[in-house]
């Protein structure tokens, strides 16, 4: 079986350029985790996740704060939130992206692509054409799908 088999074709991707308030919502209403990052001819030049803005080393930083008594006190001044609301909404998805994105031939045997996702500690794999150019991605549950 090929990558070709189990992609999925439909590939909901964002520009670098894409405000992270937009990819936000773009991973939310579509209920993905993550989507490769595409320049104007298609090609992958990224891949975001939730993980990328989740986790600290690359998380945008928002003022800690302690909910009491149903109402929320904030452990930081109000000029100071403002300003790192005001920041988070200017961050850009080439930001937050990596861009040392590992991707997948149309031709790529299945068992490659699983030892590739198991090795690289990923959950999905853009899977591009002979020119570069997104054509699909894999995911573990397409992977599973397909097994079961």
């Amino acid at each position: 079986m090929k990558a070709r088999d189990i992609m999925n074709e439909n590939v909901i991707t964002v520009s670098a350029e894409d405000n992270v308030d937009y990819l936000v919502k773009i991973l939310l209403d579509n209920k993905i985790s993550g989507a490769p990052v595409v320049d104007e001819e298609q090609k992958v030049i990224g891949i975001v996740t939730e993980a990328d803005l989740i986790y600290p080393e690359k998380s945008i930083h928002l003022p800690a704060f302690i909910p009491v008594l149903d109402g929320i006190i904030f452990l930081e001044s109000f000029k100071k939130l403002e300003k790192e609301i005001k920041k988070m909404t200017a961050y850009k998805v080439k930001d937050v992206m990596v861009k040392n994105v590992v991707t997948v031939g149309e031709d790529t045997d299945l068992q490659e692509i699983v030892n590739i996702l198991l090795n690289k500690k990923i959950n999905r794999v853009p899977v591009v054409n002979s020119n570069n150019k997104l054509v699909g991605i894999v995911t573990r549950s397409n992977i599973l799908k397909h097994i079961y």
